[in-house]
């Protein structure tokens, strides 16, 4: 005897819900990224710390911590981060701004805070709050998001954050992410898409057009080393002295890659010759070791991971849940973009690492506290 439904038709079972294929897909992209920042940072490691597993053994122990992290906090149910979103939100603002004060320098930028022998990149934080917290208000306040003021006032708390990104750790690339997210996800719910399509466009529209007016007319002597960064773009070869040095040693590394690449660990490039390779210009000695085939399996990653994504996105049990996971996916979807973009000189240089791969424990960390926020939405799923 049918239960419900038609006649002579059972319902399908309601089954629980795992996303395997996204803890796998990051599981693959975090072993990858370990792998290649061996090969990559080896040599700069005896060099200078004479311990060829320093970079290495760092990044691999936070990350079987992190990867510890999110098999459990998974289990943690993801409304309970919305109940806590506005003091993650101003704990992030308020980190940002101490930053400025207290935070210690690295390669010529104040954007981190050290206590004891930890230190942590408070950017880092301010993404994961800005994607939880505008959430959390887009859910609260939904039934007025028809009009204006409410969208606005939500979009201003994210510039807020993106602001004080930018001015208190002087980090452009992650403020620029910062309001992508919050742009987007407002995007995302908003009955009036076309005016979201044409203020976007119109905004690339006035950026290229000052982009074109003010590029002729900046000289290579300019104390802002924003603008320096933009003729350097235009002309990596004309200024290597200026700035333009690791962009042509990158892309020397992408060409001489070839299609099957040198093999790994046979970079010539990461040898002094490409700083700071480790971090937002893996990407470079990936194509270098591993050349195009190497490179379009990474990105054939980052699609898979960002599909499965989008597919709890879509199949979340309420708003809450597909708001945070877009944010997740937008924030992924960006960083991967802009850091490919700035290794084959699309964009100027902007000091973004790549998800996962780049050397960084603060990214790591909180990049598994995405991921840690995605499974939780997963296990709430209800498949038929």
């Amino acid at each position: 005897m049918a239960p419900t439904g038609r006649p002579g038709k059972t319902e399908a079972p309601v089954r629980d819900y795992f996303d395997y294929n996204l803890l796998a897909a990051v599981v693959l992209l975090t072993c990858f990224g370990l792998v290649m920042l061996y090969s990559t940072s080896a040599y700069e490691a005896s060099v200078n710390y004479q311990n060829d597993m320093y970079f290495f053994g760092k990044q691999a122990a936070i990350c079987a911590f992190s990867l510890l992290i999110l098999v459990f906090g998974s289990l943690i149910d993801y409304h309970l981060y919305a109940r806590f979103a506005w003091p993650i939100y101003l704990i992030s603002i308020f980190f940002l701004v101490i930053t400025k004060f207290v935070g210690t320098t690295v390669n010529g930028a104040r954007r981190w805070i050290r206590v004891g022998p930890i230190s942590f990149q408070t950017a880092e934080l301010a993404k994961l709050a800005v994607i939880i917290f505008l959430s959390a208000m887009i859910v609260k306040y939904i039934q007025k998001m028809k009009g204006v003021k409410v969208p606005a006032l939500i979009f201003t708390a994210g510039m807020i954050a993106a602001f004080c990104t930018y001015v208190f750790t002087e980090n452009l690339s992650t403020a620029v992410i910062i309001a992508g997210i919050s742009f987007i996800l407002i995007f995302i719910v908003h009955p009036k898409t076309i005016f979201f399509a044409s203020t976007m466009v119109g905004g690339i529209a006035v950026a290229l057009l000052a982009a074109f007016l003010v590029i002729p007319r900046i000289s290579v002597d300019t104390d802002n080393f924003r603008m320096r960064r933009i003729l350097v773009w235009t002309h990596p070869e004309a200024y290597a002295d200026e700035g333009g040095y690791q962009v042509m040693q990158g892309l020397y590394a992408i060409g001489s890659g070839g299609f099957f690449g040198k093999g790994l660990g046979n970079s010539t490039q990461k040898l002094e010759a490409l700083p700071e390779a480790q971090n937002d210009m893996i990407f470079c000695i990936i194509c270098e070791e591993l050349g195009v085939f190497g490179a379009v399996i990474v990105v054939i990653l980052f699609v898979f991971l960002l599909y499965r994504l989008f597919f709890i996105a879509r199949n979340a049990p309420d708003l809450l849940g597909s708001l945070m996971a877009s944010g997740i996916f937008i924030h992924i979807a960006l960083q991967v973009m802009l850091n490919i973009a700035v290794v084959i000189n699309l964009i100027p240089t902007t000091g973004i690492t790549l998800p996962f791969v780049s050397y960084g424990g603060t990214s790591i960390l909180f990049l598994m506290a995405e991921m840690t926020v995605a499974l939780s939405i997963s296990r709430q799923i209800r498949l038929s």
